[in-house]
């Protein structure tokens, strides 16, 4: 064993903690079930494809309407993928989980380091929920009701969103997002500094710091789910309990959602089946369940 570089890992140790696909045996059957999904998905529903809400090719969302009365609720979903992969369209199948039950569903695409930084992807997602408000009206949704949720990286992006001050950022309402769910998601930065994802990241102490949520406070009443699938490692069940008891602090509901016999690939499916635990508990949030 080599010298701890962080809370007893080595860098080995902290290395296999992070490499999910390393972890998961059959993770390769899911990257490529969700963009087939996803493909159905779209056949299936009425959709807009890759609208612009920035001037970046990167910058640019799916949505998906709600089928009954508007304003409708809006779900805006933030793939993962360590920031670095992956992308919206992957993703289009969480539609399934929302639209039953009478919401739009909005899939967020962003730059993905190295092409941009961890800094300037996070504007581009506040700028896309941020064009979300501005537009709702547009795809049949109610600006007054937008909830976030994501997984894995599109989980700390949750967070980020839910600490974001939106007057400053954009002259918008400070409580714009109405509750969130990151789902095993990444709220301390410091461990992925220091694992073998920042040779592509290249974070900074300064840069993992600011952009970790365990150390930022939320600027809106919340309420924040943070399942975690059982068979996750233990930093991942570590990065939501860190972030569940520092924003507890801060007054936030936040509700632990330890999700057995689900790993970090199959929990983010559950999101194809309106029925299942995690999109029960997402739409219950949304009063709509």
């Amino acid at each position: 064993m080599g010298a701890p570089i962080f809370r007893g890992y080595d860098r080995e140790a902290l290395d296999r903690e992070y490499d999910n696909r390393g972890k998961v045996t059959d993770s390769a059957d899911y990257l490529a079930w969700y963009p087939r999904e996803s493909a159905a998905a779209r056949r299936e529903l009425a959709c807009r494809l890759d609208v612009p809400y920035g001037p970046s090719p990167a910058e640019t969302l799916d949505l998906f309407p709600a089928p009954g009365a508007s304003p409708a609720p809006i779900q805006v979903f933030i793939h993962g993928g360590y920031w670095r992969a992956l992308d919206k369209a992957d993703f289009s199948y969480v539609a399934r989980a929302f639209r039953p039950a009478g919401a739009a569903t909005v899939v967020i695409n962003y730059g993905l380091i190295p092409s941009v930084d961890m800094d300037e992807l996070v504007r581009q997602c506040r700028a896309a929920v941020a064009w979300v408000h501005r537009n709702a009206r547009s795809f049949g949704g109610d600006p007054e009701r937008i909830f976030v949720s994501g997984h894995s990286a599109g989980g700390h992006l949750v967070a980020i969103l839910m600490a974001t001050d939106w007057p400053a950022f954009a002259g918008l309402p400070a409580d714009l997002v109405k509750g969130g769910c990151g789902i095993s998601g990444l709220y301390d930065l410091e461990p992925i500094r220091l694992c073998f994802l920042n040779e592509t990241l290249t974070l900074t102490p300064e840069q993992a710091r600011r952009s970790s949520p365990v150390h930022l406070a939320p600027t809106g009443p919340g309420p924040l789910l943070l399942p975690v699938g059982g068979l996750e490692g233990p930093e991942y069940h570590r990065q939501s309990d860190d972030l569940a008891a520092a924003w507890r602090r801060h007054g936030l509901a936040v509700e632990v959602m330890d999700m057995p016999g689900l790993h970090h690939f199959s929990i983010v499916a559950q999101l194809n089946d309106p029925s299942t635990g995690l999109s029960r508990a997402v739409l219950r949030q949304m009063d709509l369940a």
